[in-house]
């Protein structure tokens, strides 16, 4: 359904994968990768939230790398090698982009990732005022460098967790909780029965449907709910 595309980034050029709905543009979402790189199951999620009529942009933040299922510890070594500004430089390019396109509306956009992409998510919300939406899936902020500011959100935030989750302990999330609601935005965390991971269906040790479609749903349903009405 998507193609590739170049955009600028910070002096530079950056790549991503684009999906647009059946209409030509919608509301626009950066999507941001896991760990893994941008690969077929992060380009899917592009795809599907098109067929829900956004239009979504997933930024390769690795430029051209990526981990496979069975190669956890590239993939470590892939987001520890990857340069947090540069990684930010890339992901403020792609909300730029978007607003700039013809195949988005409206003057703002959402965020929406997975793992690494979740802390990620989180923190370009803090750094772009245009994006007035942020979705994290089972975030980790593994970087030295990681520091968000909360109170520079310009948009609530949604988070999904999963109870098995051994990344995400429940009182360092209340913690995360309680710091983004002082920063003066709305939160709600919601919790699931699956592990790491839950979302996604090419990892089936990981993947659970039922809370996969649920937190899916809330998620669809929180972008209408902030870019649309």
């Amino acid at each position: 359904m998507g193609d590739m595309v170049e955009f600028p980034s910070n002096g530079q050029s950056a790549s991503g994968y684009l999906a647009t709905p059946g209409s030509g543009s919608g509301p626009g979402i950066v999507v941001i990768q896991e760990w893994w790189g941008l690969v077929p199951h992060i380009k899917d999620v592009c795809d599907r939230l098109a067929r829900d009529g956004f239009t979504a942009l997933a930024v390769d933040l690795y430029h051209g790398s990526s981990a496979s299922n069975d190669e956890p510890d590239d993939a470590g070594k892939l987001m520890m090698e990857m340069e947090l500004p540069r990684a930010a430089r890339d992901m403020g390019g792609a909300v730029r982009w978007l607003l700039q396109s013809d195949s988005a509306t409206g003057d703002a956009v959402g965020t929406v990732g997975f793992c690494m992409g979740g802390g990620l998510s989180l923190l370009l919300a803090t750094q772009r005022p245009e994006v007035r939406a942020a979705v994290a899936y089972y975030p980790v902020m593994p970087w030295p460098s990681y520091s968000a500011d909360w109170s520079k959100l310009s948009g609530p935030v949604q988070g999904h967790f999963g109870g098995k989750d051994s990344y995400n302990a429940p009182e360092k999330v209340a913690e995360l909780e309680k710091a983004i609601a002082a920063g003066g935005q709305q939160v709600e965390f919601f919790w699931y029965e699956g592990d790491h991971a839950f979302f996604n269906d090419t990892r089936p040790e990981a993947y659970d449907a039922d809370a996969a479609q649920r937190s899916w749903e809330r998620s669809l349903a929180f972008f209408r709910q902030q870019l649309t009405e």
